[in-house]
């Protein structure tokens, strides 16, 4: 999630949706011809998309260069597209001809548009077709992708956000290293006791996605409608209780220097933690292994859990990341290809070496069983935080994870109020109605361009 951070708004709701839907019979190949065969004779190839850079780049071109070296009658080519919002946009503009990819990497909120569009053939169609055993994959991770009871692509990169902290400035400032805080109120105490010399001991980056996670861990819903999955969300619940007092105890805390607001990009955060200039923050689990690469030993990074408001008895986190969809306008054999390398990347060995060499969760639980995850869990204690995190996520449709159209620029619209609230140019609650109104606005716009 971090190594993609969204930078540019999409193009507007209503272009990008006229386009899609122009450009999509909503039929795909396999419902056409659910019975038919791959040809035989030159291999079938498919073209992959993805946005994955530096290290998550090299892994895929190993995952690729495996498969296609263990399976002569499908060759896969995968294609970087740029980031997550450019990539999209490419595929968008792409529809209506057949220059698209077969396969393509989404990130999650991304994933209304790509059912409403038409444009896939939901992965639940081939699990039913194999009868592939969904029970092998973490639950908390597939419950994400899984709307109106099919699971629509199939889990890639997954993420969650974690409390990072400096074990050896919580020694020096009194405070337990084997007890990072849990809650709201013990983060800003801790954050305090950490504060010193006018120096904030802590900080937040300001990114949407740690405010949709922090309502997911109140067990609050993000949108209306079930969170946008009993039907398409028609109303943000930004400004909420949830919202308004998690901003409220964000900004007391910028307030009295205890939490520095060093903006909107997590790398400023991630790369001040590291060098020790604050002591706590929370940041996603992918990062683990860059962190404490840059730490260097130069002190000992400690994890907990994302923390609760207090009053808060349940609630867990959202899986951030992105997910395989399956395009609907090419032959049959090419997404029976695509499906069988999605099996492939789903598979426990190649899971294990996935997480490895990214930081990512692996989706197969079997993954954890193979020596070379072993291995890396032990050199890395720290990752096991979030692998309990997530299993200790209530199942619920707040930590489901919302769904919407248009999540990219809410989470833009989410940004600029934390950030007006922050800087002292709005007061909390009202930050957090304007954009609340904004994004329902969008809503419905969304909402009237979708086929139904």
């Amino acid at each position: 999630m971090k190594l993609f951070r969204m930078r540019n708004v999409m193009a507007t709701v209503l272009a990008s949706v006229m386009l899609v839907t122009a450009g999509c019979s909503g039929k795909s190949a396999a419902e056409e011809n659910p019975g038919g065969e791959a040809s035989s004779g030159s291999p079938v190839k498919i073209t992959w998309w993805h946005s994955m850079s530096g290290a998550g780049e090299k892994a895929i071109q190993k995952i690729t260069s495996n498969f296609n070296a263990s399976h002569k009658d499908i060759q896969v080519e995968a294609v970087y597209q740029g980031k997550y919002d450019d990539s999209l946009n490419k595929l968008k503009a792409s529809m209506g001809s057949n220059s698209g990819p077969d396969l393509i990497q989404v990130y999650e909120i991304g994933s209304k548009f790509m059912i409403d569009s038409k444009a896939i053939t939901p992965v639940q169609q081939f699990i039913d077709q194999d009868k592939f055993d969904l029970s092998q994959l973490e639950p908390n991770i597939t419950r994400y992708y899984t709307i109106d009871g099919k699971l629509n692509a199939m889990p890639f990169n997954t993420s969650n956000p974690i409390l990072y902290y400096n074990k050896d400035a919580f020694k020096a400032a009194g405070l337990d290293p084997e007890n990072p805080p849990k809650t709201y109120s013990e983060f800003e105490k801790a954050a305090k006791a950490l504060s010193k010399d006018g120096k904030a001991g802590a900080s937040i980056a300001i990114y949407g996605w740690f405010m949709e996670q922090l309502f997911a861990n109140q067990n609050a819903e993000y949108v209306s409608n079930g969170n946008g999955r009993d039907g398409a969300a028609t109303e943000s619940l930004l400004n909420s209780e949830a919202g308004v007092k998690t901003l409220t105890w964000w900004k007391k805390m910028v307030d009295e220097k205890i939490v520095a607001n060093l903006g909107r990009s997590t790398d400023d955060t991630t790369n001040a933690f590291a060098a020790g200039q604050i002591a706590m923050t929370l940041d996603s689990t992918a990062s683990l292994r860059k962190v404490v690469g840059q730490v260097n030993g130069k002190f000992e990074v400690g994890t907990g859990f994302l923390p609760r408001a207090d009053e808060a008895t349940e609630g867990g986190v959202v899986v951030g990341g992105a997910s395989l969809y399956i395009m609907n306008n090419k032959p049959e054999a090419q997404q029976k290809a695509a499906w069988e390398f999605i099996k492939y990347v789903a598979s426990p060995e190649v899971q294990a070496q996935w997480s490895v060499d990214t930081g990512y969760f692996p989706i197969t639980k079997a993954a954890y069983d193979q020596q070379v995850l072993k291995d890396n869990m032990t050199k890395y204690p720290q990752f096991q935080t979030a692998v309990d995190q997530l299993h200790a996520s209530v199942e619920s449709k707040a930590t489901q994870g919302a769904v919407m159209g248009i999540f990219p620029e809410a989470r833009q619209l989410v940004e600029g109020a934390v950030e007006a609230a922050l800087n002292g140019q709005q007061e909390p609650k009202a930050a957090l109605d304007q954009a609340a109104k904004q994004i329902t606005e969008k809503l419905g716009q969304y909402n009237s361009t979708v086929q139904k």
